[in-house]
């Protein structure tokens, strides 16, 4: 295992610790001071608490070698992951936002200092382990969920401060439920996107930043490709893109003579489109127009 591998697995168990203990921590006193927000703070720690230890473990996973039987290998064991984790924290703020509901119906009294103080609490101990994944959360889909998981905990720790200052200063005993609905809003909206690309990868789809047209057209460039077609373009992992296409060549070559013109068009695929894996099949004069 390389170096930087190691390093992003130390820097996951170190927040899954800070996440444990400020998700204890707010448990019980959202219990004992009958805090609404501070018990959605703690269940979205829990959440993250969950989502880091399935990160890390996609982690792992990921790093095992290709076999006979997982001939891609392991590495959409991570998007499998942030899929998990964007399924759990939706649920989470549904539920959050029920419960929000009802406490606006029947609101009760909030002791602010515990609110308070563990409020404070979530914005130290979720602000350093922000800080400590900040480095490696653009490796990969899996670890920017769980960074960005870090970052609304910390957001909303902020804002189960600011409902504690108000109950505090005014007595608003609503601005608890109402900074629950917040957080869930905030919960739902950034995952959404995790949703969205982790599905797209796990469906094969093509990437959204990729135009399939301007592939063909920038191949058809090349004089010893006619047309193409039979064309896939997928995203097997967060850095691996890969694409196959049948090419029917202008005029019919041997075996031997196509090799320059596969490594050509993988090295101009690369360094437009980053596509990092291809696979071409040559055919000659099947058809009158073959293009697709």
């Amino acid at each position: 295992m390389s170096h930087g591998h190691e390093h992003t697995g130390r820097n996951l168990a170190i927040t899954v610790i800070l996440n444990g203990i400020i998700t204890i921590s707010q448990f019980a006193g959202g219990i004992i001071s009958g805090s609404l927000a501070l018990i959605s703070d703690a269940l979205h720690n829990l959440s993250d608490v969950i989502s880091v230890i399935l990160a890390y473990m996609a982690h792992r996973i990921s790093l095992k070698p290709q076999t006979a039987k997982s001939t891609f290998g392991y590495k959409r064991a991570e998007i499998l992951a942030a899929f998990i984790n964007a399924i759990s924290l939706i649920a989470i703020s549904v539920y959050l936002m029920v419960e929000a509901f009802k406490r606006f119906v029947e609101p009760n009294e909030v002791d602010y200092r515990w609110m308070l103080g563990l409020g404070v609490l979530g914005v130290f101990a979720n602000g350093l382990s922000v800080l400590i994944l900040h480095h490696n959360k653009e490796e990969n889909l899996n670890i920017r969920a769980a960074y960005l998981h870090l970052i609304g905990d910390a957001l909303t720790s902020v804002a189960v401060v600011a409902g504690a200052v108000c109950i505090w200063l005014f007595k608003i005993y609503w601005i608890d439920p109402l900074v629950t609905v917040l957080i869930s809003i905030y919960i739902f909206v950034h995952t959404f996107e995790i949703l969205k690309e982790s599905v797209g990868i796990l469906m094969q789809f093509a990437p959204p930043e990729i135009d399939q047209q301007e592939i063909i057209s920038f191949l058809k460039e090349m004089p010893e490709i006619k047309s193409i077609h039979h064309i896939h373009l997928w995203q097997l992992a967060d850095h691996q893109i890969n694409f196959e296409a049948h090419l029917v060549l202008a005029n019919n070559l041997p075996v031997s003579e196509t090799t320059d013109i596969t490594e050509n068009a993988k090295r101009l695929l690369a360094s437009r489109f980053g596509i990092s894996h291809t696979t071409f099949q040559y055919e000659y004069a099947l058809c009158e127009n073959c293009d697709c």
